[in-house]
């Protein structure tokens, strides 16, 4: 049958894949056809070989709220429930993800999210009403619009762990602390495609609150600190082999002791990127060099990500501000990289706890 009356599939398959991001679930829903092309994996490949792919930005966010004071001004405040939004950085579009069904007061706190092909994955936080540390998944499919759960976090309670992903199938979990606040060195990978976990070999050292990036084809496990440390964080790094499903540490990967949850891998996954001193620095063959500094406005920088060969920066200049968002432009005739303010609503300036960047 027919994608399109009196077309050739080809040209259909041609309309179909210029369909904008937040439509994939409706067109799904038209026919059993066109539902059956959109939700097989050649459909997103043919995308990327049209150059049609773009990247959107995957937020944790807290709601915000108005709160009209005694003299009749409102002010805008974040409050501890979360949920997810987007951030369409070819239309400049903001909106929200579906809630998940069984989270009725918001993500959890503290939660990590990834992208993994044309899926978000949510992993852990803790119950954003009694506190308590969760260790379920929740997956959401752009192409059909809906959440599924995927399967628990195996071991011992977990928070404040490092998390990543390949963008195709894998996902590593590592570090962070269990109940009893001790730093962990035990690590998880989480097959998406299987919804299946597996018990990687323990890292080298413990490493509460590190940050986990795919970084020239590798996870690394970067910075944290262990239990006997509170708060003073490492350089180090663990960069796991899958060939011989080893942990190999690389000293002084950073170039300084700092939190490390402004690091970010570029879009090609060959440079890497941190906040540091009041800019943006990055990392190539070992050496850290400046690229610009940061806007005023978000001195204090809550995330910061990338796509497409652009960074976006997530912060505040002061504590209980509402965040910003400026994005950074490619570097040209290497002068200074400029920054660019983001039009952002209201409603999507709360507190920001976890984003990735999906290509889609």
């Amino acid at each position: 049958m027919d994608l399109l009356p009196d077309l050739p599939n080809d040209i259909a398959l041609e309309c179909l894949i210029r369909l904008p991001l937040d439509q994939f679930s409706i067109a799904s829903s038209v026919c059993s056809n066109w539902k059956r092309e959109i939700k097989h994996p050649a459909f997103l490949q043919r995308r990327k070989d049209s150059g049609l792919n773009r990247p959107v930005f995957a937020l944790v966010q807290a709601v915000v709220t108005a709160i009209t004071q005694p003299s009749g001004t409102i002010n805008l405040s974040s409050t501890q429930f979360y949920r997810l939004a987007l951030y369409d950085q070819e239309k400049g579009s903001w909106y929200d993800v579906p809630p998940i069904p069984e989270l009725v007061d918001g993500l959890p706190m503290f939660c990590r999210v990834v992208g993994v092909g044309s899926e978000l994955v949510v992993i852990g936080g803790c119950d954003p009403v009694t506190w308590r540390v969760m260790d379920c998944v929740f997956i959401y499919s752009f192409i059909s619009g809906t959440w599924r759960r995927g399967a628990d976090m195996p071991g011992d309670q977990r928070l404040f762990f490092g998390c990543s992903s390949d963008s195709k199938r894998f996902v590593v979990v590592a570090g962070g602390h269990n109940d009893e606040k001790n730093a962990l060195r035990s690590a998880l990978l989480y097959d998406a495609a299987g919804d299946d976990w597996i018990t990687l070999p323990e890292m080298a050292v413990e490493r509460d609150e590190c940050k986990c990036v795919f970084y020239h084809g590798t996870f690394h496990v970067i910075g944290g600190y262990p239990t006997h440390a509170q708060g003073q964080f490492q350089r180090s790094a663990e960069v796991y082999d899958t060939a011989t499903r080893q942990w190999g540490l690389e000293e002084d990967f950073l170039c300084a002791d700092t939190c490390p949850q402004t690091c970010i891998a570029g879009g090609d996954g060959r440079l890497l990127y941190m906040c540091l001193d009041g800019g943006v620095v990055s990392r190539c063959d070992a050496t850290w060099r400046h690229v610009a500094r940061l806007p005023a406005e978000i001195s204090n920088v809550a995330y910061l990500t990338a796509g497409q060969g652009k960074l976006l920066a997530v912060g505040n200049s002061r504590f209980g501000e509402l965040h910003s968002r400026y994005e950074l432009d490619p570097i040209s005739d290497g002068k200074e990289k400029s920054w660019r303010k983001l039009d952002t609503p209201d409603e999507y300036r709360g507190h920001v706890q976890s984003v990735c960047c999906l290509e889609i």
